[in-house]
């Protein structure tokens, strides 16, 4: 399921293409992925509530066909950029956000003992999504521009048949655990005891969840912004010739995308997660000044890119299991549906304020200073979730209100 509906990640594939076939800016280019990763964050908030209630097989299968029915509609509608953003960006985002909820929410449950490490082997098939849908764009758009205008909507069908027949499919399988269930022999550690019944009105009472809620935001920022511009990036680096097609390229970072996702968060599961997130901030800040400040070629662009993504999954991972850590797995589907709209408002403001900084540098013919302004930028939000994670506990047994 999640390999499948985290096609967002391989959105820029589209980006040169569409600027090459209708004349828009960057900042254009990059419009529906904004409205996409917004949207699938508030349609995990819905999707959350909704299967908190009804289970995660009837929601996710409601996701799966609002994905097709998105991606035909771009087929048809997507040459106009509003359109785009509305079809494409909307209504697949929601039904993204509507599925990706569902797998993340049923596992916490099903495995309280182990959290970190069963949504990271859930999530790192989100990573892996790019190994199978990056080079599948990319053929199917092909490189002659004369053919964009019946490849490119050929494209969204193609998505749209995928999504449609599999999300649904795998919906079929789900099940949900009885109440009160937990593992044979599993007892759990005193200081889970507290988290265990917040609902989503009591997590707002706490300073824990906008503490969670702002390193969510700044944390993903590196990831989000590199990741958008990665095909684009590639591209210009590799014009006098790149061993590897953008696509292929856009696979292998997948492979760091998925890997940060398990690793990271098998690793909370022993060394605890607000160590590990210290130490994923402190990677994204080497991939910002250590490698994509100063882009001078395609391997130090692929190496800054995959060390970014690296760092930037373990939040897919860590988030999911704080929120049940913190609030409890009862509420699980609702409470971490709100705090995963730090991710989708990040995606919407961040990579887009980025590119319009990439578009004036462009414009004043010095592009290698838009990329250091971009990136010394985000390494300074690296380093802010570095020392925020340093006060992270969790809440006490009465909710911890923000008033005392």
């Amino acid at each position: 399921m999640q390999f499948l509906v985290s096609l967002t990640y391989s959105y820029s594939v589209f980006r040169t293409p569409l600027a090459t076939l209708h004349g828009w800016s960057r900042a254009q280019t990059i419009a529906p992925y904004q409205y996409m990763l917004l949207l699938v964050s508030f349609g995990s908030v819905l999707g959350g509530l909704w299967q908190d209630r009804k289970g995660a097989r009837v929601v996710a299968s409601f996701g799966g066909c609002l994905i097709g029915i998105g991606c035909f509609l771009a087929a048809w509608l997507g040459n106009d950029h509003a359109r785009l953003v509305f079809t494409f960006g909307g209504i697949v985002g929601l039904g993204v956000g509507l599925a990706y909820v569902t797998p993340i929410a049923n596992l916490l449950k099903w495995f309280p003992d182990k959290r970190g490490m069963v949504v990271g082997f859930a999530v790192m098939g989100s990573g892996f999504s790019t190994l199978f849908w990056g080079p599948l764009l990319e053929k199917l758009i092909g490189s002659d521009a004369s053919q964009f205008p019946y490849t490119v909507p050929r494209t969204f069908v193609v998505m749209a048949v995928i999504c449609t027949v599999t999300v649904v499919g795998l919906a079929q399988f789900y099940r949900v655990p009885p109440p009160g269930w937990k593992p044979e022999g599993w007892t759990p550690p005193p200081d889970n005891q507290v988290a265990r019944s917040f609902s989503t009105a009591e997590m707002f009472h706490t300073w824990q969840f906008y503490a969670l809620y702002v390193i969510f935001f700044l944390g993903t920022s590196v990831g989000q912004t590199a990741i958008g511009q990665a095909a684009p990036l590639l591209q210009e680096v590799g014009r006098l010739g790149a061993p590897v097609s953008s696509g292929v390229a856009l696979g292998v970072l997948g492979l760091f995308n998925a890997g940060g996702r398990l690793g990271w968060g098998s690793l909370s599961d022993y060394l605890g997660r607000k160590w590990i997130l210290m130490i994923m901030s402190f990677v994204s800040i080497v991939a910002c000044l250590g490698f994509l400040r100063d882009v001078t070629g395609f391997w130090g662009a692929i190496s800054g890119l995959c060390i970014a993504a690296f760092a930037y999954a373990g939040f897919l991972a860590l988030m999911p299991a704080f929120t049940a850590d913190y609030f409890g797995p009862e509420n699980v589907g609702a409470n971490y549906g709100i705090v995963f709209t730090a991710w989708g408002i990040c995606g919407f403001v961040v990579p887009g304020y980025f590119e319009r900084l990439l578009d004036h540098a462009r414009e004043s013919g010095n592009l290698a200073a838009g990329y250091r302004e971009v990136y010394f930028e985000l390494a300074i939000l690296a380093a802010i979730v570095t020392i925020l994670a340093g006060f992270l506990r969790p809440p006490n047994p009465q909710g911890a209100r923000i008033n005392g």
